[in-house]
């Protein structure tokens, strides 16, 4: 046990069974629910209420982080994440399917940033932990496509609660190395951290950034599904687009602590805008499909380290747990938003119509990030 403690096998294994069951868990939600004879708009609201639950308890899951054992309190969560995986493959109902979708989303919602930041403040490189969420998101794609057609679309959920189980056990094996550097002024208090203006020009960005990539996240099988993929090929289009992330985590090091936050923030949503107007304006499935290959995951992987640095330049290292909850919680909020609207406007209008709006939505979270001024956070690197 003394070896596994700190090791690079127990941060490998953390993020590999939860990304694995984070994709098997919520990486078909849509096709699940369609083919249970449910609409666009009702799988908006299952996914709307589970970002609605976890605005409620990111906060909270990020102070009990800041003020006890975060591996224990994780732990606990990840178990009763579990559970309600269970559950959910007995529910029927579309109210109950909510509920209790929305409490084991929360769950892993509430307890990602911490993982993302324990990446951080171990003893090995960040790059080479975090590749192990990116290929075990995409194996946990790939093997839900393959599960859902060869098992059934319930086994999906109780994979996904073997590997909360064993996630729950092996993060005791993390140990923290090091404390990233504060900014460099006066401990601040909670207030302060919510009133920061650099803060809260963030959130929106945030917001913008993160309700058009989930809503793009949830509907991207069906798009694929409506135009004329199968599921298995659908996933193994999306296994293929997750994998890119992998050069942009290995990479990090070399762009991570070079390029300003304001910068970097820039070029997500630049991407986001080549990505969504070719989904929007070009019919051809072919180029769909390099441009999720190209752009999808790239630019989401991306930005969870942009935020992790952003968040490290503008709040006090006492208090960049919670900061790191209440950008979770605005996620959560903006995401709300988004799913309703997105279903909606698929089942009235079209997916083209869907992506239409998001590209939209990209091009103003754009001119946002030109707009936005916030030191260039070089000084943390939190990528070496």
């Amino acid at each position: 046990m003394k070896k596994y403690q700190g090791s690079y096998l127990s941060y490998f294994l953390m993020y590999m069974f939860y990304y694995l069951s984070m994709a098997l868990f919520s990486g078909l939600i849509s096709i699940y629910l369609m083919d249970k004879g449910y609409k666009a708009s009702d799988v908006s609201l299952v996914v709307s209420c589970s970002f609605i639950l976890s605005m409620i308890t990111q906060p909270f899951i990020g102070n009990l982080c800041d003020r006890y054992d975060k591996k224990k309190v994780n732990g606990i969560l990840l178990v009763i994440a579990g559970v309600f995986g269970i559950l959910f493959v007995l529910a029927n109902n579309i109210y109950l399917i909510a509920l209790i979708y929305s409490v084991a989303l929360a769950v892993l919602n509430g307890v990602n940033p911490i993982i993302e930041r324990m990446a951080t403040v171990s003893k090995h490189k960040y790059g080479l932990i975090r590749i192990w969420g990116t290929i075990g998101y995409a194996s946990g794609t790939q093997v839900s496509g393959l599960i859902y057609r060869y098992i059934s679309p319930e086994a999906m959920y109780l994979f996904f609660v073997l590997g909360m189980i064993l996630c729950s056990i092996v993060i005791f094996g993390t140990q923290d190395a090091r404390v990233i550097e504060e900014t460099g002024g006066e401990k601040t208090s909670m207030k302060d951290v919510l009133f920061n203006k650099k803060l809260l020009f963030y959130l929106v960005i945030v917001c913008i950034f993160y309700g058009i990539t989930n809503a793009n996240s949830i509907y991207l099988p069906a798009m694929y599904q409506h135009n004329g993929l199968t599921v298995s090929k659908a996933t193994t289009v999306i296994f293929a687009g997750t994998m890119m992330e992998l050069p942009v985590i290995l990479l990090s090091r070399f762009y991570m602590n070079k390029i300003g936050n304001k910068q970097l923030l820039i070029i997500s949503f630049l991407l986001l805008v080549v990505q969504f107007m070719t989904y929007a304006y070009i019919p051809n499935v072919v180029i769909q499909i390099i441009m999720t290959f190209l752009t999808k995951s790239v630019t989401t992987m991306a930005f969870i380290m942009i935020n992790m640095k952003a968040i490290a330049t503008i709040i006090d290292g006492t208090h960049q747990m919670s900061a790191l909850s209440i950008v979770s919680t605005f996620k959560s909020f903006s995401s709300i938003i988004f799913q309703a609207i997105a279903g909606y406007l698929i089942d009235l209008y079209s997916y083209q119509f869907f992506y239409g709006f998001l590209f939209v939505c990209a091009i103003v979270g754009l001119v946002l990030c030109m707009l936005y001024k916030i030191p260039s956070g070089n000084e943390h690197r939190l990528f070496d």
